[in-house]
């Protein structure tokens, strides 16, 4: 490659003090040297900002301050950082390896900047221990309209380039990030598939209430892109999926 690209890791965390530092970690570990990680706190009243401050660097930039939920805080973000790609990855959650950067820059062709890079994720615990790998597997070639097959690309595994980023909709409370990812799709000239499993992702519980509304508003969020019709007999098949499981 002739110019050497740069990735944005934005995490979002609000008293994150027991998952924060193996993110932390993970960034810092990363072979490839043009990285930035930023992290956009939401005001923690536990120990978090101090394991932020004792993993300092020049490549590490972060604020704390009351936002408006986590869409916001990622938006704010994202107005920060100054690398031509942008990866989201949560508390908790960490690159495959030590080498994953690199190898997902050193995937794509020289000469080529696609607007989204993708691929694989895999499922740990609370030790970082591989449980299973994600349900839904990213397709050979990933469009806008991959989704109706529902969120084939896991957030966390889904890179953008910064010039095509546009902020998240904070009208969605717990699924923006699907409609955040048809969007960037939509916009997309060429996705590349890294054919690489990019990220560990730490199995994290969700009360029922807010899988209740996340589901809704995902239902939502595909009518938008989607159409109604579209939507129903996806969902339909889905829920025949499950019942053949």
């Amino acid at each position: 490659m002739k110019k050497t690209k740069s990735l944005s890791v934005i995490t979002v965390t609000f008293n994150a003090e027991k998952t924060l530092e193996r993110t932390l970690k993970s960034v810092q570990q990363q072979t490839w040297a043009d990285i930035e990680h930023i992290i956009a706190d939401g005001n923690s009243t536990d120990a978090t900002i101090d394991i932020v401050r004792r993993y300092e660097s020049p490549r590490l930039k972060w604020l704390s301050e009351p936002d408006k939920g986590l869409y916001d805080a990622m938006n704010k973000a994202a107005t920060m950082a100054k690398g031509d790609y942008l990866c989201f990855l949560n508390s908790g959650d960490v690159f495959y390896t030590k080498t994953t950067v690199e190898q997902l820059f050193r995937s794509i062709f020289e000469g080529e900047e696609p607007d989204i890079i993708y691929g694989e994720t895999d499922i740990v615990d609370d030790e970082g221990s591989f449980l299973y790998h994600r349900r839904l597997r990213s397709p050979e070639k990933l469009e806008w309209t991959s989704f109706k097959q529902g969120m084939l690309v896991c957030h966390q595994a889904f890179i953008v380039r910064r010039a095509l980023f546009e902020p998240y909709d904070l009208s969605y409370r717990f699924s923006s990030d699907i409609d955040w990812c048809i969007r960037m799709m939509k916009k997309a000239t060429k996705i590349h598939n890294t054919h690489c499993t990019l990220i560990n992702y730490l199995e994290e519980g969700m009360t029922t209430a807010n899988r209740k509304a996340s589901l809704k508003e995902r239902y939502r969020i595909m009518n938008a892109h989607y159409g109604r019709c579209s939507t129903f007999f996806h969902h339909l098949w889905f829920a025949l999926r499950m019942c053949i499981r």
